[in-house]
């Protein structure tokens, strides 16, 4: 059922949402340099690696950096609105298309943070990971957050990724069809009123 109604309500959105698509990509090609769409490795339901893709928000670079801050210098003004609307993420309606991605699940992490799960948390594997989750809801403002603390990625890897595994897997061991769709209002009404 989740399967199914993951790509009907992606294959619906992706229709609906082309000429956001076109609009964003003419703006994505007249204010920088570069392709419309980014892509990166993040891994997979079963440790399966697969591309995300994004609309850019940042400028091209080759920095080996897997987390982002509110005020990187690499994201570009467009790439703030893109960011801030969460329309950057808009792409991954394809990835879910594929069955690469969930509406909901765990958020896919680059490669290096799935192998450090043991044990009971290896659990977050047997799912596709989300285009929103808990962990989405649970830290909204990551990026502010981050910016915040001052050495970011040792907080990411010591504080938050726990965190965040600890959040998913209670998700994935009382997860349903209900609390999905509870998952995705509550996202949509972030997004829309930032509380």
């Amino acid at each position: 059922m989740k399967r199914t109604f993951d790509f009907l309500l992606s294959l619906t959105s992706l229709l609906l949402l082309l000429p956001v698509f076109l609009v964003v990509a003419v703006l994505i090609k007249l204010s920088m340099p570069g392709p419309v769409f980014f892509r990166q490795l993040r891994i997979g339901c079963y440790g399966k690696p697969f591309r995300i893709v994004k609309f850019r928000s940042m400028v091209v670079n080759r920095e080996a950096i897997s987390i982002t801050l509110e005020h990187d210098r690499r994201i570009t003004p467009l790439g703030r609105f893109l960011r801030r609307s969460k329309i950057d993420e808009l792409p991954q309606l394809w990835n879910i298309l594929l069955g690469d991605m969930s509406f909901v699940g765990p958020r896919p992490d680059v490669p290096g943070y799935a192998d450090q799960l043991q044990d009971h948390d290896r659990i977050l594997l047997s799912a596709r990971p989300g285009l929103t989750g808990p962990d989405s809801l649970a830290y909204p403002d990551e990026e502010s957050l981050l910016a915040a603390q001052p050495n970011p990625e040792e907080y990411y890897d010591q504080v938050l990724y726990p965190d965040k595994v600890r959040i998913n897997r209670e998700y994935l061991q009382r997860r349903s069809f209900w609390s999905d769709l509870g998952i995705i209002l509550k996202t949509f009404l972030w997004v829309l009123f930032k509380k």
